[in-house]
């Protein structure tokens, strides 16, 4: 259990001092290289003896400065040993997260209590209490990494937005460090993580302008060796905020921001007796290696897709507060692996058909890639090692696994044999595309979309670019009818595999599920795709296809969805034909 909550910290500013905060950085005193337990006592001296005579200093200001740089210190050492924290489970670092979230709240609100004293003792530099905010985000940041939720999402805003807001780092470029102007490069490229996540484009843009001119100034300045790579970052932010390929605007053709976070019944709502598993999604394993697809920060556009399609909208703080930790993998918890890489396909016939026989998504991108695949030139007797095959996510089966794999070998993981008798469900891409869509790859995976944004995937694939809002949430509102009914014909599908509904009890795999099914409906019905590929999304275990996804209901359903956005002369007519 979850022995320490974080505390939810304000960055408001105290009233009473037209002062901003500041704090004590030893490195500037070059203590870097001192034994840690000297740093704080060498500090006190060499700062008491730069502010006046030692002894004229009141006692209860020389325990505010022995007390601040104990807390400054103390933070200092438990921030550096969040790196050496392990990158999964839940049990160790919960605790250690706990005691860094309870010395840095003491050390913000010390020096928000103490402000005056610190200024005329130290008359330390504004960027310094900006690193402590900073490192406040990024403490935020980090936990929701790790327990995805959005609402300390917020709370890592909240402190950046108040570095900007109160120009914590304007004062850097009248000093001639370039380490400190990194330091407000890296701020920004954080800053502008957090915004992509809680989609606060307007804010994003903004930043990208004040970062590219940091950067033009910081370059111009010192002449640096790091120049591309700055600019890497502005190139990569650029392609990622453009990777929708539909704009949703309003009547004054600015661009709506829309979320694809789980909100509040966005999922369709389960019938009244309805009998179905009582599993739930407790971890997520997100994994993106495609060649070439925009990133941002390691984060790919299918990952950062799949990553919101997880996640809630941001809820109550109090709730969250009084939330335990859970424990690792509890009973009728679900593991949820996704896979967004580059297929690796075996060279040669192999005499067996085993897990380690059909290839499966490359793990390291360093690999030989032809046309955005990777061929393996080993020698024939061997296995790919740097593969990702089936068989090895065999393990995992020991408990209920749903997997989603976007590759264009994702048929590799049909091969799949349930060896413990778990629930186990596999979602798995078209391994080709039709060549009007293929331009597109860059921007991120259309089954990745569907599963995000269905009703943006299905806007591009009838060639539409651009919508007005109210069209839009008209056509949203039809997809959740189509969604609920989607609903309905999987759990009262008398052929359907029983792993199906065994998690469909769960809110995010229900609406996976669904929009799955209405993917597969679409591109079945759409003429380019029956024309060229024949190539649709599957199932391990197989859905009942007449049931489901080319069920004449639902496909009527696809068909008036055109109708409304006038684009059904992409799709066949005949509603029951060979597929």
């Amino acid at each position: 259990m979850l022995s320490h909550q974080p505390h939810f910290l304000s960055p408001e500013e105290p009233s009473g001092s037209g002062l901003l905060e500041m704090v004590l950085d030893v490195r500037q005193l070059g203590l870097s290289n001192l034994p840690r337990g000297t740093q704080t006592e060498f500090a006190l001296k060499e700062i008491m003896s730069s502010g006046g005579a030692e002894d004229d200093i009141p006692q209860g200001e020389r325990k505010t400065v022995t007390d601040f740089c104990y807390l400054l210190d103390k933070s200092k050492q438990l921030f550096n040993g969040l790196r050496d924290l392990p990158q999964y489970g839940q049990k160790q670092w919960q605790s250690y997260f706990g005691r860094t979230f309870d010395v840095y709240t003491k050390l913000w609100k010390f020096q928000q209590q103490h402000r005056q004293v610190l200024d005329n003792r130290y008359g330390l530099k504004r960027w310094q209490i900006g690193e402590i905010a900073s490192k406040i985000g990024q403490l935020y940041y980090h936990y929701y990494l790790r327990t995805s939720e959005t609402s300390y999402l917020n709370e890592a805003f909240s402190f950046y937005s108040a570095i900007r807001q109160r120009s914590y780092y304007s004062q850097v470029s009248k000093e001639d460090r370039p380490e400190l102007v990194v330091k407000k490069l890296r701020y920004y490229a954080r800053f502008i993580v957090v915004c992509l996540l809680l989609n606060k484009m307007d804010v994003v843009k903004d930043l990208v302008k004040e970062l590219s001119d940091e950067i033009e100034d910081y370059t111009h300045r010192f002449n640096t060796e790091d120049q591309v790579e700055w600019n890497l970052v502005l190139q990569e932010v650029a392609a990622f905020i453009e990777a929708d390929p539909v704009m949703v605007l309003n009547d004054d053709n600015t661009i709506v921001i829309t979320s694809n976070r789980l909100a509040e019944a966005g999922a369709p709502l389960l019938e009244q007796g309805m009998i179905v598993g009582q599993l739930t999604l407790a971890d997520a394993l997100i994994i993106g290696n495609c060649n070439n697809q925009v990133k941002f920060s390691e984060l790919t556009v299918d990952m950062f897709r799949m990553l919101q399609a997880l996640e809630r909208e941001p809820m109550n703080l109090a709730s969250q507060m009084n939330k335990p930790g859970m424990q690792e993998l509890p009973a009728n918890s679900v593991l949820l692996i996704y896979l967004s890489a580059t297929g690796v396909f075996p060279t040669g016939r192999s005499d067996s058909e085993g897990p380690y026989d059909f290839g499966g998504v490359l793990t390291n991108s360093n690999r030989d890639i032809i046309n955005g695949d990777a061929i393996h030139k080993r020698n024939q007797t061997h296995k790919e090692m740097h593969c990702l095959h089936p068989g090895d996510l065999y393990p995992f089966t020991r408990k209920p696994l749903f997997i989603i794999v976007d590759s264009s070998n994702s048929v590799a993981y049909k091969n799949f044999t349930n060896l413990f008798g778990q629930p186990l469900v596999c979602l798995l891409s078209p391994t080709t595309y039709p060549k009007a869509l293929q331009d597109q790859s860059q921007r991120g995976s259309l089954f990745t979309l569907f599963l995000n944004n269905p009703l943006m995937a299905f806007l591009f694939v009838s060639g539409l670019s651009s919508m007005r809002r109210g069209l839009w949430e008209k056509c949203q509102e039809y997809l959740r009818k189509i969604n609920r009914d989607i609903a309905q014909l999987l759990t009262h599908s008398r052929s359907i595999d029983q792993a199906f509904l065994q998690f469909f009890g769960d809110e995010f795999l229900r609406l996976l599920l669904t929009r799955f099914v209405f993917c597969s409906a679409t591109m079945r019905m759409h003429k380019i795709f029956r024309q060229e590929t024949r190539n649709y999304p599957e199932t391990y275990p197989q859905l009942p296809r007449d049931e489901t996804v080319e069920n004449p209901h639902l496909q009527k359903h696809i068909l008036e969805l055109a109708s409304i956005l006038d684009v059904r002369n992409v799709f066949f007519e005949n509603t029951i034909d060979d597929y």
